[in-house]
């Protein structure tokens, strides 16, 4: 049975509570923060991206627009804080967090055979759906994720006990130790991914995009994603002499 609107209306609820018990004993904006904090680990229980964004966007909505008379100026410096912290300005040219479908790899280890407690690593990891997948298309393997952002570091570790969850930049971070690499960035990331993985991957392990292709490199394999997606599957080496990959420009932490 769908409930749904119910546990975005029982979290707004929920985090007005906190905010309402906390700003008697403590700073208004402290009582924000732990109200807005409720309301994201709340939504990491939504079934789809937009249901997270209603159920942790619910609140600081609200309270935007039951406060914008009297809040001072220097307060909506607070939302753009928020947003710095969980997603930091060296991330911005990599994909914004948008979750992999948990079905999405289904099929890939029909596709794939990886050796018995295989590293497999998801770089970009997020919040940590990525990792479900790769565990529920390869069980056995040791899956490892790398996030830039702290706070989605924390939480991804949080719901990943099972995965070794680092903060790292992926662009820097060494990818020759993995038997396959995952990866949902955006079009704009995909020609520096070729060139890292053929320069750092080691012959028989795989690269794995979810959406988008590698620019001027022919798929070892195609499968279809949950949904629109789509999963583009690269065996190693990879970046032969016809391939024309073109090195990324200078990376700027």
């Amino acid at each position: 049975m769908n409930f749904w609107p119910l546990p975005a209306l029982l979290t707004w609820a929920a985090a007005w509570a906190v905010y309402a018990l906390g700003s008697k004993s403590l700073p208004w904006w402290l009582a924000f923060v732990l109200a807005g904090a409720l309301g994201c680990l709340a939504s990491l229980g939504g079934r789809t991206w937009w249901r997270r964004v209603m159920i942790a966007g619910g609140f600081p909505l609200s309270f935007v627009a039951l406060s914008a008379s009297v809040l001072p100026g220097w307060a909506w410096l607070l939302p753009l804080g928020l947003l710095l912290l969980v997603y930091p300005l060296n991330a911005w040219r990599d994909a914004p967090v948008f979750p992999t479908p948990l079905h999405a790899l289904d099929g890939l280890a029909e596709t794939i055979a990886l050796p018995p407690r295989a590293a497999v690593l998801d770089a970009g990891c997020g919040m940590g759906d990525g990792l479900k997948a790769l565990r529920q298309a390869f069980p056995q393997a040791r899956l490892h994720g790398l996030e830039w952002s702290w706070p989605l570091r924390w939480l991804c570790a949080l719901r990943c006990p099972w995965a070794r969850v680092r903060r790292a930049d992926i662009w820097l971070a060494d990818w020759s130790g993995y038997q396959l690499v995952y990866l949902f960035q955006r079009p704009e990331s995909m020609g520096r991914a070729a060139v890292k993985a053929a320069t750092e991957m080691q012959p028989g392990s795989w690269l794995v995009s979810l959406d988008f292709a590698l620019p001027g490199v022919g798929p070892s394999f195609e499968l279809p994603g949950v949904g629109r997606h789509r999963v583009w599957v690269y065996a190693m080496p990879l970046g032969g002499p016809d391939e024309g990959l073109q090195a990324p420009g200078p990376h700027r932490p």
